[in-house]
């Protein structure tokens, strides 16, 4: 199902922990590589102040740094790719960040995000807001990577029985058997009954997996804290889920837990569309 991989970066010390993870991804599976650093315009509008009697900064000077910065990550995006003898295409662009990511994820099957970005530091959430528009714009599935995340480990899918999740599940399979990693399971649901049936449903959509499944289910408490701490004590590689939940019409462009649990996940979560 995924045969190209698009890794975006800012090159921030953030970011690297996506690079790290993309290419250790596209090399496990086997894929086209993609690279892409973008020169945020909206950085240098931002300091312009028409109408105002206001001097700006000297631009060009910023635009000039802005765009140098870009080409160094996207050289060191490269570099890491070829240590792990991958010939990837690179492309620094120029524009809306979120806005070029979404337009070249078009072209792949899989986008790859660092998290946190490069104001991690001084924000107050866990979530940047390329990585927030991204999400909210791509018909694509996108990986969205924390700081320190590693790539070894099962494969956490989150079900619920959404349409999302049922194209988690199919994802989950193919990528549990082409990076040879056990599946779990996790079903959350207020009752016992509604727990058995969705792993009866859970358990056609994976068919005769070649690698091992263990489930595990949870009655009780937030989904979204589950789903995470279901991932810790997987030791778990990455998370997939569905990008909405089974009530998404209360819900602004990505589901409740699935938002939460890219906020707050120590691990990779990879969001099924």
């Amino acid at each position: 199902m995924i045969e190209s991989v698009l890794i975006a970066t800012d090159g921030s010390e953030a970011a690297a922990a996506a690079e790290n993870y993309g290419v250790a991804l596209a090399s496990r599976l086997g894929v086209r590589l993609s690279c892409l650093s973008v020169v945020e315009e909206r950085v240098t509008r931002g300091l312009r102040a028409e109408g105002l009697a206001v001097d700006p900064p000297p631009v060009g000077a910023i635009d000039t740094f802005l765009e140098a910065r870009a080409e160094a990550a996207i050289r060191r995006l490269v570099e890491r790719a070829r240590g792990r003898g991958i010939d990837a295409s690179a492309e620094t662009a120029r524009g809306v960040a979120d806005d070029i990511i979404v337009d070249r994820g078009k072209h792949h099957d899989l986008i790859v995000l660092g998290r946190d970005g490069e104001h991690a530091r001084a924000r107050t959430v866990l979530i940047g807001s390329t990585v927030d528009g991204v999400l909210r714009k791509t018909a694509k599935p996108a990986v969205v990577v924390p700081s320190g995340a590693g790539l070894s480990g099962p494969v956490l899918l989150a079900f619920d029985g959404s349409p999302g999740s049922k194209l988690a599940a199919r994802i989950a399979v193919d990528l549990a058997g082409r990076l040879a990693e056990a599946i779990h399971v996790f079903v959350d649901s207020k009752d016992k009954g509604r727990s058995a049936a969705r792993f009866d449903e859970v358990r056609r959509l994976l068919g005769t997996p070649t690698v091992p499944v263990r489930e595990a289910a949870s009655t009780l408490g937030r989904p979204d804290a589950k789903i995470v701490d279901a991932a810790r004590e997987a030791n778990a590689g990455m998370v997939v889920m569905g990008a909405y939940g089974r009530s998404r019409i209360h819900e602004y462009f990505l589901g409740s837990n699935s938002a939460a649990v890219v906020r707050t996940s120590p691990v990779a979560v990879l969001l099924a569309r």
